[in-house]
């Protein structure tokens, strides 16, 4: 790869993301694309369409329609239905021409399946020096190619606090350990205001959020190489410890996902969340009266001994290897990170996609938001916090990429896990058991 200053066949970085109006600079591209392709048109996916997002994307499409005369049609599909959506896309061979926003650990099992082209020149034309140091290190697959790359960075199990209800409860600080967490938000659990919103749903939140669990409790899914590890004695700990954590949840908890948690945190029904950053902008556009008393901070974990782990699931930007339009999928990939249309994208909910280049992070129009502004030190601490996180795809620094892990999840095996072992009263051993014995089924199969 080049640094972002060199020119590859003749085109920098500035004239690739800034210049593409100019037709000398569209011929110059590394993709092979004539200006004004009329007969072209590109199928976007992604499951982020909250109305201001759909806003900021039609002015990167407007934008790259008048550069290109490419046209792009949006289409939305769903955090827990892209699974099935994109087999069934992959299996009629009617696939989308590019795809924004999905996890980094489903991105390498689609290259592992052979689904997606090798996104090297893509990123290359992006800037690869301009990423934040080992950003695109979860996207490298075994091959030694590049899968995807990240559209931004996600700190998605931040411990949400209310200071004012920790006041009233007279408590001083935030919770470092799981004993603190569990003490505080038995302290503000009052009347109908419950502590937290924790999922127990069979869905991806539950899995996702309950693997953090385990990392906080000192143990893995898998060891570094890739040997099935979930029975030991973190997650045995993060079982009994999401055991008594259901008593200060909403009833409706057994079936939370990513909405209702949100939901339940920002309208005042749960004394802590646990979420990105777009809590902060649906804060204050919902429900203002708390706006100034929200704050956030690492999740808790068994003890101050284990370092913190945060769910950085690598918003992703990827293109299908069955596209008939893979050249001109590559240019808009890239023109995704103009400076204009990308930052309209990540102030469509501030803090909650964070920026993966760093000089957009430095730009002085990202930086003029209310939101951004407002909660300096919390999109700072979630912008540290995504940058060093990991997800079941890379577990560690250690660990070597996890091409299963979109199988595994998709799979519910760890949240049937959950429910077995916290809502039905199973047994451990059996429930872990069975666990292991599914999550080998699914490598070696």
């Amino acid at each position: 790869m080049t640094d972002k200053n060199d020119s590859k066949m003749g085109i920098s970085r500035r004239t690739a993301l800034k210049g593409l109006a100019a037709t000398t600079a569209m011929t110059a591209m590394p993709f092979s694309i004539a200006r004004a392709q009329s007969d072209v048109t590109l199928r976007w996916w992604s499951p982020q369409a909250a109305p201001a997002q759909v806003e900021a994307y039609e002015l990167q499409i407007a934008n790259f329609e008048a550069a290109t005369g490419i046209r792009v049609e949006f289409e939305t599909t769903s955090d827990e239905g892209y699974a099935p959506q994109l087999a069934a896309a992959f299996s009629s061979g009617e696939v989308p021409d590019i795809v924004t926003h999905l996890p980094s650990f489903a991105v390498q099992s689609y290259y592992a399946n052979d689904l997606l082209v090798p996104f090297n020149d893509v990123i290359e034309a992006i800037g690869t020096n301009d990423y934040f140091p080992g950003a695109n290190n979860v996207y490298r697959a075994a091959d030694g190619n590049y899968c995807g790359t990240g559209i931004g960075n996600s700190a998605a199990n931040m411990l949400w606090l209310r200071k004012d209800l920790m006041e009233e409860a007279g408590i001083d600080s935030a919770p470092e350990t799981w004993d603190e967490l569990r003490a505080a938000v038995s302290a503000m659990q009052t009347g109908g205001l419950f502590g937290a919103p924790l999922p127990y749903g069979r869905n991806s939140m539950t899995s996702l959020i309950f693997i953090g669990f385990i990392h906080q409790a000192g143990g893995q899914v898998f060891s570094p190489d890739l040997e099935v590890a979930i029975d030991n004695e973190g997650t045995r700990n993060a079982l009994e410890f999401y055991r008594e954590m259901r008593e200060f949840c909403p009833p409706g908890a057994t079936n939370y996902s990513w909405g209702e948690s949100l939901t339940a945190f920002v309208s005042g029904a749960t004394a802590t969340g646990i979420y990105t950053g777009r809590v902060l902008a649906n804060v204050n556009n919902q429900n203002p009266g708390i706006a100034d008393s929200v704050t956030c901070v690492r999740y808790p974990r068994i003890s101050t001994d284990v370092a913190p782990w945060t769910f950085n699931d690598f918003p992703s930007v990827f293109i299908p290897a069955q596209s008939q339009n893979i050249d001109a999928a590559k240019q808009f990939a890239a023109f995704l990170f103009d400076p204009e249309g990308y930052i309209k994208q990540l102030h469509a909910a501030p803090g909650h996609v964070l920026p993966v280049l760093q000089s957009i992070n430095n730009d002085p129009m990202y930086q003029d938001n209310d939101i951004i502004q407002k909660y300096a030190p919390e999109v700072e601490l979630m912008a540290e916090s995504a940058a060093g996180g990991f997800n079941l795809g890379y577990e560690s620094a250690e660990h070597a990429s996890n091409e299963k892990a979109g199988e595994i999840i998709g799979s519910n095996v760890i949240s049937d896990l959950v429910q077995k072992v916290v809502l039905n009263g199973d047994n451990v051993d059996t429930a872990l058991s069975d666990a292991s014995m599914a999550i080998e089924a699914i490598v070696n199969g």
